[in-house]
């Protein structure tokens, strides 16, 4: 009952923000078609070698939900020992668990947690989440890590929740969902004040942010959408085994009073006899 009352607001707070995040992304791409990503200097673009990963691991802080949590951990077990198995054996992977329930599943399956941020959903807004997503692309600038992934549950509705491997940095700065000739269709009519440097140097950032943000939106509102599902079939498991029990118990209870009455019969049979 909780969850399906919180789902409602996680629920409006991802629908909300897919469309901005969908169109801040539509004009990176088009700024890049016109002016090209090598015309700037782009701190978060791919770097010459990936030497070290760090996997992001959003998860929650309370259970009772499902496999909602176990799932996330059991994809980045599958991505450290196939995908990035090379990285792991030179033990050049780091693991953040943002949410309890992730880092002490990693844990469980021997798993090192280089980091662990839990205080998050207390009372989430933007600029907590800002602040993480700025630490870690000043993590990535540096040079501290040359990829970065998101590993999260995506909110479809609140029956389902698609599991999600997020690429965070590097930047992709293609792959928009318009095509070529419709990216280019209104480039001429764009007049860029003060420039299109200084114009990417803002919205590359604040576009990582949003993506960011996004994740962790989309996260919750599955979270009370795998809540809700899990104790509706808790609840409706819990019946079945109560009329199960119930049918049982009332077999045995005849059977009992059924042997009483062919005991007693017997008797006064005997007695009669006699």
């Amino acid at each position: 009952m909780v969850s399906a009352a919180k789902l409602r607001k996680a629920q409006d707070a991802i629908i909300q923000i897919r469309p901005y995040a969908e169109k801040l992304h539509e004009i990176l791409i088009n700024l890049v078609a016109q002016n090209g990503s090598s015309d700037f200097e782009n701190k978060y673009a791919d770097h010459p070698e990936v030497k070290r990963i760090l996997i992001v691991a959003i998860t929650s802080n309370r259970g009772l939900c499902g496999g909602f949590n176990a799932n996330v951990v059991k994809m980045i077990e599958e991505l450290i020992n196939s995908v990035y198995a090379p990285f792991r054996q030179k033990g050049v992977i780091d693991i953040l668990a943002i949410g309890k329930k992730g880092a002490d599943g990693l844990k469980s399956k021997n798993i090192a947690v280089s980091g662990t941020i839990h205080q998050l959903y207390d009372k989430l807004q933007y600029s907590s989440a800002e602040e993480i997503a700025q630490g870690l692309m000043d993590a990535y600038s540096r040079g501290e890590y040359d990829r970065i992934d998101l590993v999260y549950n995506q909110f479809k509705n609140a029956a389902i929740q698609k599991l999600t491997v997020e690429q965070f940095l590097p930047v992709k700065l293609e792959g928009t969902k318009h095509s070529e000739s419709s990216v280019h269709k209104y480039i001429n009519n764009y007049i860029f004040e003060p420039n299109v440097h200084d114009i990417m140097s803002t919205v590359i950032p604040r576009s990582l942010k949003i993506q960011f943000y996004k994740a962790i939106l989309d996260s919750v509102a599955s979270e009370h959408g795998a809540r809700m599902t899990a104790m509706h079939k808790a609840t409706d498991n819990a019946s079945e085994l109560v009329r199960e029990l119930n049918l049982q118990y009332n077999k045995a209870r005849q059977s009992a009073i059924t042997g009483e009455i062919l005991e007693i019969v017997s008797g006064a049979n005997a007695l009669k006899s006699s």
